[in-house]
């Protein structure tokens, strides 16, 4: 079971990434060129938001199931010294929790906004911030705090 989710998590993570990356694309574009803030742009909002909380469904039970993170709790203070057991111990979940709050207050802010501007701009700001917080936590092959492949 551990492999399988995995494997759906690290698979998973490039549906999350053209999703905030799709619904920034058509939040600037409709920002900068004073678009309608249309019924797909809501959808997009929307399902980005839902791609999102299904990773962390995924990313909660593979934290609960791995076996990294159940030697880290059990050894704490000797854990917490190595950088690759902190990351999937404590750095990865706290950061990609903290860019799935961001992705919800954004979409449930720029739902709420009364004019489509502020509606785009709301979209803009929040998945922006929380597409960086990705980028930091997400381990990829050239990270400096730990590696792990494109696909696993």
């Amino acid at each position: 079971m551990y492999q399988t989710l995995t494997f759906l998590h690290s698979t998973f993570r490039w549906i999350v990434l053209l999703s905030l990356v799709y619904a920034l694309w058509r939040a600037y574009r409709g920002y900068f060129h004073h678009k309608t803030f249309s019924n797909t742009d809501d959808s997009v909002r929307h399902w980005t938001a839902t791609i999102a909380h299904i990773q962390l469904i995924l990313g909660t039970i593979l934290y609960v199931k791995s076996p990294i993170v159940k030697y880290f709790w059990k050894n704490f203070s000797e854990a917490k010294e190595s950088l690759d057991l902190l990351f999937f111990g404590l750095i990865h979940i706290s950061l990609m929790i903290t860019a799935i709050v961001l992705i919800t207050i954004g979409s449930a802010l720029a739902k709420r906004k009364p004019t489509d501007r502020q509606k785009f701009k709301t979209m803009l700001i929040w998945f922006a911030v929380a597409l960086a917080v990705i980028f930091i936590a997400i381990p990829w092959p050239f990270s400096p705090f730990v590696n792990r492949p494109y696909f696993r």
